[in-house]
């Protein structure tokens, strides 16, 4: 079984979750601080690349909404990147990494697949 590579903020909620699910199937990770270690950029575009950076930037959270309208209005994938990389906090969490494939968020139903590989 291949290790997850897992990206967030260790103090989410949601991330709180995600650990206790994965560590309840046993399922062995490697963790990347957003805020100790700085965004992984790789990783990031080819969440991007693969769901959009609008699935990617979390719209519903703080950090979205104290960003001037302009910025917000005129958003793309080269800005959404560059933002992330300043502002960690916007990223989804968990964003999840897996032989290559990423996921987004918690979902027992899509966490699944992490299961059977």
């Amino acid at each position: 079984m291949k290790i997850v590579k897992i990206y967030g903020i260790k103090n989410c909620d949601t991330m709180k979750k995600t650990f206790k699910w994965l560590d309840k199937k046993g399922i062995a990770y490697n963790f990347h601080n957003y805020k100790k270690q700085g965004v992984d950029e790789e990783a990031l575009q080819l969440a991007m690349t693969q769901h959009g950076w609008e699935t990617v930037i979390n719209r519903r959270g703080t950090t979205w909404r104290q960003l001037p309208d302009d910025v917000k209005e005129n958003m793309n994938e080269a800005a959404a990147l560059t933002i992330a990389k300043e502002n960690p906090s916007i990223i989804k969490r968990p964003l999840l990494v897996i032989s290559g494939e990423t996921y987004l968020g918690f979902s027992e139903e899509s966490y699944k697949i992490l299961t059977s590989k």
